[in-house]
Order: structure tokens, then C-alpha cells, then sequence
């Protein structure tokens, strides 16, 4: 029998893996500031031709600029950590599905234990 479960992707630490997170982060942030721009517009734009509440109108965009706002707080967080983090340490880089063969008699525990996939600059160097 087949079973498919999750498998962490750990991500090492080194120059080229800084450079691209960064690069990746810094794009989201300029991403979601032109995105709060945009609603700006919107939001004026709707306002000069609706004839709705002008208050329930700034409410809604207010609270979708809020959640960007919200967004680019956090990636620039991730960017101050990312100065700090040491070369050769281990990040989280998300979960893979493994299809794994099961059999009776095979130890259970053995088969839960987390498994996980190390990459160093995209190249996967260990499977655990």
C-alpha cells in the first residue's frame, strides 16, 4: 500500500541563498506598495463616481490596504532576520508530499518520524 505524507524542505545558508531571499522579499514589498497605491486610486476613483456612502467606500479600502500594509511590515521583518542569519544554518523552506510503500510488518514509528530534504543553493544534498 501507498501513503503520501509531508516532507520538510530545509533550505541552507550561504551567500547566493541571502542575495535571492533578499531580492525575493525586497520584489514582494515594492509589489505590495504599488498594489496600496493602486487602491488608493481606486478608492478615489469610486468615491468621484459612486454615490455610496464615501465612508464605507474608504472603510473597505482602508481595511484591504491595512492587510498589505500588514504584509510589507512582515517581509521587512524577514529581511532585518535575513541580515542576521549565519552562513550554514538551516531555514524552513516549506513542505513536499512523499508517496511512501508501506507493508505489514514495517515499523510505524520509523515511518512517522519527520523526514526532511536539505538544499544548498538548489541543490538537494541530503534526504533524511
Amino acid at each position: 500500500m501507498k501513503i503520501i505524507r509531508k516532507v520538510a524542505v530545509k533550505q541552507v545558508v550561504t551567500d547566493q541563498t541571502k542575495m535571492n531571499l533578499k531580492e525575493e522579499y525586497e520584489l514582494k514589498i515594492f509589489k505590495l506598495e504599488q498594489e496600496c497605491q493602486q487602491l488608493i486610486f481606486e478608492q478615489k476613483k469610486l468615491e468621484q463616481r459612486s454615490s455610496k456612502n464615501k465612508a464605507d467606500i474608504a472603510l473597505k479600502f482602508q481595511k484591504e490596504m491595512s492587510n498589505r500594509k500588514d504584509h510589507i511590515k512582515w517581509y521587512k521583518y524577514k529581511l532585518e532576520q535575513l541580515e542576521i542569519l549565519p552562513i550554514g544554518s538551516e531555514i524552513s523552506d516549506g513542505e513536499v508530499d512523499a508517496m511512501i510503500e508501506i507493508e505489514e510488518g514495517m515499523d510505524w514509528n520509523e515511518i512517522i518520524d519527520q523526514k526532511s530534504i536539505l538544499i544548498k543553493d538548489g541543490i538537494i544534498t541530503k534526504i533524511t
